[in-house]
């Protein structure tokens, strides 16, 4: 891939992990310049410091800011802050929307044990072992990649119900927020002529998992924003997509009750048996940001290797 120019920046919301980091990675290697707002613990600085250390080393600008995406101030501050340092031929090129604030609780008490449970309990009993003795080993091997198991997987959920607070928060943060952002990056003059808005979805938005009904009613809810972006900012040059990983390792997917059990299931459904990374999804990111890609507008964009398309 060829350098950007060198007067374009991505500003990416939510860059100290997941596919916002290794899409900073990824664009500062090719020339383009990064600005990250991440909202972390001073406690996970010394790990996230030399994740950025990365992109610093690389021939671009590269500016973090540590503030709260979600708020007026917080967009201000960002805003000031690129003009500081973007200079006066300095525009975005890409606005990355990758927050993962969300609230994962059911909307429903559990009434009945799961079919893993009873089975759990069945083949403890049969085998003459605890059920913590057995549920712990199938975890265990889940982990270390004995996708094959993921039947015997059990769930814990929190009793903690989803209320109408959580709802908001997290269809804000995950999803319409996306509106406010381009919207103030837009009033002051920031966009590029040809740029690129870029939001992530999820299969949660077509699948009801348990613990995620605010997360799915986001993720609709930024597809729906990005649709209204791709047709009312066209004429100024701005064009608004979704991509659609495949089920990735990241810290938001482990925050997911059962994530072990969708990553099994994912190796095993996937044709390339694997599961998708930060790195798949930040080159085809790389990708829509040519000039190449200026045509694709509007649209929600799987990348995960054909995971959804094939059977388990």
């Amino acid at each position: 891939m060829e350098k950007f120019n060198s007067n374009h920046w991505a500003v990416i919301l939510g860059g100290s992990s997941g596919f916002g980091l290794a899409t900073a990675k990824k664009l500062s290697r090719h020339g383009m310049n990064i600005l990250i707002v991440h909202r972390d613990r001073r406690g996970a600085m010394s790990r996230i410091e030399k994740d950025f250390d990365e992109i610093r080393a690389n021939d671009s600008k590269f500016v973090s800011l540590n503030i709260n995406a979600l708020t007026e101030v917080g967009r201000d501050e960002v805003i000031s802050t690129l003009k500081e340092n973007m200079g006066e031929n300095g525009k975005v090129r890409l606005l990355l929307h990758s927050i993962a604030f969300g609230n994962l609780k059911g909307i429903a008490p559990s009434k009945n044990e799961s079919a893993s449970d009873i089975a759990i309990a069945k083949l403890s009993e049969k085998l003459g072992l605890s059920k913590d003795t057995l549920t712990n080993a199938v975890d265990t091997l889940l982990e270390e990649g004995v996708s094959s198991l993921h039947t015997l997987q059990t769930h814990k959920h929190s009793e903690m119900l989803l209320g109408e607070e959580d709802m908001e928060q997290t269809i804000y943060s995950m999803g319409t927020s996306l509106l406010s952002w381009v919207q103030d990056v837009f009033k002051n003059e920031l966009f590029a002529d040809d740029a690129r808005v870029i939001g992530l979805t999820s299969e949660g938005n077509t699948v009801a998992w348990k613990g995620y009904a605010a997360v799915a009613a986001a993720k609709v809810a930024l597809e729906s924003i990005s649709r209204s972006i791709a047709v009312e900012f066209a004429p100024y040059g701005i064009r608004s997509n979704i991509l659609q990983p495949g089920v990735t390792p990241t810290p938001a997917l482990k925050l997911i009750p059962g994530s072990i059990g969708m990553e099994s299931v994912a190796k095993l459904r996937n044709p390339f048996n694997r599961t998708t990374t930060p790195t798949d999804v930040a080159n085809f990111i790389a990708l829509m940001c040519t000039d190449e890609a200026a045509w694709i507008n509007g649209s929600i964009i799987r990348v995960d290797g054909g995971e959804q398309i094939a059977s388990l």
